[in-house]
């Protein structure tokens, strides 16, 4: 796996997990 790509995962999975985080405080 290259740098770059590592970079991508972590960006997506940190906008998931926002995304997540934010659904459930708005309940």
């Amino acid at each position: 796996m290259t740098v770059f790509e590592a970079l991508m995962l972590m960006i997506a999975f940190g906008t998931l997990i926002v995304a997540i985080l934010s659904f459930s405080q708005k309940k």
